[in-house]
């Protein structure tokens, strides 16, 4: 079933494409920071992943492959054949799965605060049932603790108060299957096929994807590079915006 997922595409028209996938209840807003930069030469498609931002929500489970698929029906949809993509967390998981399946609809790859098997994949199951039980409300607090150092997400930052509203508008469904995604996924035969060139991007306090996570992946796929943001934790693109979107930006244009 192919998904109408909500997208929006910036940037100066026949510029090469850059695809920015989402993670795990947020949605494309998680990039207002980086898209004046990335636009310059690029053309910047954001879209938000199944249950996310407002697109569709099917009755889950979820697999990674169905995150890939989506991606796949919509640079078809775009006629996009060719696209370097940077995902977060589920979107890096979503990026790792298409160079692995359809490489040839890959340039290059910035995978960042993400891991190819979870650490502790058994609790997604139970945050998938809470979510259906009590919608997302009683899962804000927690998500937020994990995605930002204290100090961030007690400094009355707008950014903190967006991501809150986000997570807050996910499908509870969309997330349940999300969850469920994360919880089945294992990647980590998939990305020693990977040939493109790539980044891997890891947060020094990351306790959802830790830095060995992104280590493993830098050392599976041949000729990565691994760069560690530190004193960050999982949404380091939303709280260190700069450090992060340069080390993207020349990772790409290099």
């Amino acid at each position: 079933m192919s998904l109408d997922l909500l997208h929006t595409l910036n940037g100066p028209p026949g510029a090469p494409v850059l695809v920015l996938s989402n993670s795990l209840g947020t949605s494309w807003e998680m990039w207002g920071a980086q898209v004046p930069a990335l636009s310059t030469d690029f053309q910047v498609l954001r879209y938000n992943q199944r249950g996310h931002g407002g697109s569709p929500a099917p009755p889950g489970p979820y697999e990674i492959a169905d995150l890939g698929r989506d991606l796949v029906d919509l640079l078809d949809r775009l006629e996009i054949q060719r696209a370097s993509i940077c995902g977060v967390s589920i979107g890096g998981m979503t990026a790792m799965w298409l160079a692995a399946n359809h490489p040839e609809r890959v340039a290059r790859l910035a995978l960042c605060f993400t891991a190819a098997r979870m650490p502790a994949p058994e609790v997604y199951p139970e945050r998938a049932a809470m979510a259906r039980a009590e919608g997302m409300a009683p899962l804000i607090d927690g998500a937020i603790d994990r995605w930002f150092t204290p100090e961030f997400a007690a400094s009355g930052s707008p950014l903190v108060a967006r991501t809150r509203a986000d997570l807050a508008s996910v499908d509870p469904e969309g997330y349940a299957g999300c969850c469920e995604a994360l919880g089945s996924m294992d990647l980590r035969e998939d990305i020693k096929t990977i040939d493109k060139p790539t980044l891997v991007v890891a947060a020094g306090e990351d306790g959802a994807t830790p830095p060995d996570h992104g280590r493993l992946i830098a050392d599976s796929i041949p000729g990565a590079y691994f760069e560690l943001i530190e004193g960050a934790r999982h949404l380091a693109c939303i709280e260190r915006p700069q450090e992060f979107t340069t080390i993207v930006l020349d990772f790409l244009e290099g």
